[in-house]
């Protein structure tokens, strides 16, 4: 029987990839994004099940979401936690509002959807998988963007905490922590990146790629492919990970 896949921030970027990843491989993906539009879009595109509106800050409509995907489609056997965003200053001129925008969506985010997720896989009683979206940032601090590695490094913390507290009910939970990933969230990363260091744009997606042992920017669907393979049973022995998918970048 096939499994029933929910993933946030399906809209575009890993999100879709995903889904599409997750949907050759024979899942009923349920596409979840900020907008109803941008969910169905996502669904349409790679044939899943469904789109289905979610703001993953605000608890209610994500208690509603969850709810709504069980009652329709039956169950939820796996949750990729990705819906994310970031803003880049440096350290000292961040407000609390870029605080909290990222806070709110890269941590609270992913707390509200793995606790919803996990209660119905309590209920269930049959186990489940969480993969939250990380970051390589939430491995090693990142310049002009600490309030964002901040926030990822929290996706690290919960995703080992919740993992030791639900392995005995056969709940696995771990992280992918993606590098320079080609994506729209990219695109916006290195505008504002080469306006703060008064370089071009393409200076700076060169000094990704130096960056990178492999050689390459990486693109949404190597991230993608780990994400399957850690919701599946090849990865049935692992939880509390966070695995680098950084073509090399970092390495610990």
């Amino acid at each position: 029987m096939s499994r029933v896949v929910l993933i946030t921030g399906a809209g575009s970027g890993i999100g879709l990839a995903s889904a599409r990843a997750f949907a050759a491989a024979g899942d009923q993906v349920v596409c979840a994004d900020l907008t109803l539009e941008a969910a169905e879009a996502a669904a349409e595109k790679i044939g899943g099940l469904a789109g289905i509106a979610m703001d993953v800050t605000d608890e209610s409509q994500v208690v509603t979401a969850v709810a709504e995907v069980v009652r329709k489609h039956g169950r939820i056997d796996v949750l990729h936690a990705n819906a994310g965003v970031s803003n880049m200053k440096p350290a000292v001129e961040l407000s609390v509002a870029d605080w909290d925008f990222n806070f709110n969506v890269n941590a609270k985010g992913v707390f509200l959807s793995n606790r919803e997720v996990v209660k119905h896989f309590l209920a269930r009683g049959e186990g489940g998988v969480i993969v939250n979206t990380a970051s390589l940032a939430s491995k090693v601090g990142a310049p002009l963007l600490a309030h964002y590695s901040a926030s990822k490094f929290a996706v690290i913390g919960w995703t080992q905490a919740l993992a030791r507290e639900h392995a005995k009910d056969g709940i696995r939970v771990n992280a992918v922590c993606p590098g320079f990933v080609k994506t729209p969230m990219q695109d916006r990363e290195v505008a504002w990146e080469a306006e703060l260091r008064g370089i071009t744009p393409e200076q700076v997606i060169q000094d990704y790629v130096d960056q990178t042992p492999l050689g390459r920017l990486e693109t949404a669907e190597d991230v993608a492919d780990v994400v399957v393979f850690l919701a599946s049973d090849g990865a049935r022995f692992m939880t509390g990970q966070g695995i680098n998918v950084t073509g090399g970048v970092y390495m610990t």
